[in-house]
């Protein structure tokens, strides 16, 4: 049967009204809001991401962390946060310079407060290597949620549970570095914070087991403000930074490995 063009101009509009009739599909519903309870800064809780979830990068370090403890060849440890991590990166040939006659080993993870590396060590990075020190530096990112009295009991639980699960370890416990506000680098409230945190942490030191060491004034500083050059974000290292560090933890490493 032939069709008109006028049938067929009706047949077009009759669709076209059908769909426009039809109901658009409904939108998926939101992705529901994750509020993750408080974690104490002296609390043993793996890390968490915004969606509520273990973070996977924290996982996958901290299961590669274990594959090299379990190796059990580690003399000297390292542990922290992201300025401890940078060690594989912007202090990379620093590192090979000053430490592998050590036979060290880095577990550091970016945005680790001190809750986070409390549980890594009271989950097995501590397990099945002997070393003889551990250099520790941890507390920056607990700066924007914790006071300072807090961040403290964070990192005396961090010293106590390394003596516990590793007596003949000596610690060199650092003094967290300074920070600076952005973009000016100026020293403000998160430093002072940190200066409080330092001088508590720095009761610590026994004179046996654990040394407190505070290389913040390494770090330039002219007119009360950090450097570019050295801390390009004002809070992670430039290799000039890390040899800063080495050069400033070297004399006391050297006697505590002996």
């Amino acid at each position: 049967m032939k069709i008109t063009s006028f049938a067929f101009s009706l047949l077009l509009f009759v669709t076209a009204a059908a769909k426009a009739q039809t109901p658009a599909p409904a939108a998926p519903p939101a992705a529901p809001v994750v509020v993750m309870p408080p974690q104490p800064p002296d609390v043993p809780a793996e890390k968490y991401g915004k969606d509520g979830k273990i973070n996977p990068g924290f996982i996958a370090s901290h299961e590669k962390f274990l594959g090299i403890a379990k190796e059990g060849k580690t003399q000297l440890l390292f542990l922290g946060d992201s300025i401890t991590a940078g060690w594989a990166g912007s202090g990379k040939e620093v590192w090979a310079k000053a430490f592998s006659a050590y036979t060290p080993a880095n577990f550091g993870i970016g945005g680790d407060r001190t809750q986070h590396v409390l549980w890594r060590i009271q989950n097995g990075e501590l397990e099945g290597i002997k070393p003889k020190a551990a250099v520790l530096m941890i507390g920056t990112n607990n700066v924007g949620s914790d006071p300072a009295e807090g961040i403290a009991k964070g990192v005396t639980a961090i010293v106590e549970t390394i003596r516990a699960k590793q007596p003949q370890a000596k610690i060199l416990l650092l003094a967290v570095f300074p920070r600076g506000d952005k973009p000016t680098g100026k020293l403000g409230a998160a430093n002072e914070k940190l200066k409080q945190v330092n001088a508590i942490i720095s009761k610590l030191d026994d004179g046996k087991n654990i040394f407190f060491l505070d290389i913040g004034d390494k770090f330039p500083q002219p007119e009360g403000a950090l450097t570019k050059e050295i801390m390009p974000d004002f809070l992670h290292l430039s290799t000039a930074g890390y040899q800063i560090w080495a050069d400033a933890i070297g004399p006391k490493l050297a006697e505590l490995m002996k």
